[in-house]
């Protein structure tokens, strides 16, 4: 299964008759105007997520910032979208994949094969010169079944074990953040003990597209990732960690797990230790 396609892989889609359904994840950590970016110009025929309400559960200190939805209103938020049994889905947003990497990951841990970001997102179909457009889009409903449970999470403990030996945990955060120098929105600075620090943003070129499977996997490789040995990553909430996911994906390593909770929860629990350095 490919993760990543590029513009012209959406244009002959478009031209042969099999459009995608195309999903703009416009959001950034500290920005809450996704919905008017979306507005203001996107990809012909995309329909606005909103990440917050429909790629996550409602945020609590105890479950982290972005849980995972319940199955249920992540199905009826597909139906919303016009995802249509068998649809071919493409996400993304306007930071590299940050963002639409929830989308992704979400509906593949759903149970749905056929699900893709656009390589780059708004900047690399900008570049290409094709057309946006401005506006809502409100798709006939869908009707895709989810089943949930396609793709490994982990929980706190299933993360501090794994980091403490036998596997290798990955901080998908600015490093730092994972150094405890600063720590902007969650109660602790710091991260996981054990864990390993690469950060999300050295997945991609100077363009926001990914680099090449070959140097992802040399990245990875060097941070002691390896068939046979289980692999974790988590970020502040569990978004740009599904990014990282991507990212191992595209390097040929399937089956790592998503610690949803992420740095939201564990800094919340006072008995969980926060390192730093």
């Amino acid at each position: 299964m490919t993760v990543i396609v590029d513009p012209q892989h959406l244009l002959d889609r478009e031209r042969a008759g099999r459009p995608a359904v195309l999903l703009d994840v416009r959001w950034a950590l500290g920005d809450s105007r996704g919905h008017e970016h979306y507005l203001a110009g996107h990809l012909p025929g995309a329909v606005f997520v909103d990440l917050d309400r429909e790629l996550a559960a409602p945020p609590s200190p105890a479950a982290g910032r972005h849980p995972l939805p319940a199955l249920a209103d992540l199905q009826a938020a597909a139906h919303r979208w016009g995802v249509r049994t068998g649809a071919t889905v493409v996400a993304y947003d306007d930071a590299g994949g940050l963002a639409a990497a929830r989308a992704w990951w979400l509906l593949r841990w759903a149970g749905l094969a056929d699900v893709h970001l656009l390589d780059g997102g708004l900047a690399a179909w900008r570049r290409a010169g094709l057309p946006l457009e401005t506006g809502a889009v409100h798709p006939q409903a869908g009707d895709v079944v989810l089943a949930g449970g396609a793709l490994p999470v982990v929980d706190a403990d299933a993360t501090a074990a794994l980091a403490a030996g036998g596997g290798v945990v990955l901080d998908a955060r600015a490093g730092e953040r994972y150094r405890g120098e600063t720590e902007p929105i969650d109660p602790r600075a710091g991260h996981v003990p054990g864990a390993l620090s690469a950060p999300t943003a050295a997945n991609l070129d100077a363009d926001g597209c990914f680099l090449p499977a070959a140097t992802l996997r040399d990245r990875f490789t060097a941070l002691g990732v390896r068939d046979g040995v289980p692999v974790a990553v988590y970020c502040g909430s569990g978004v740009t960690a599904a990014h990282e996911i991507a990212a191992l994906t595209l390097a040929g390593h399937d089956g790592v797990a998503l610690y949803p909770g992420s740095w939201s929860q564990w800094s919340h629990d006072p008995a969980r230790p926060a390192a730093t350095g």
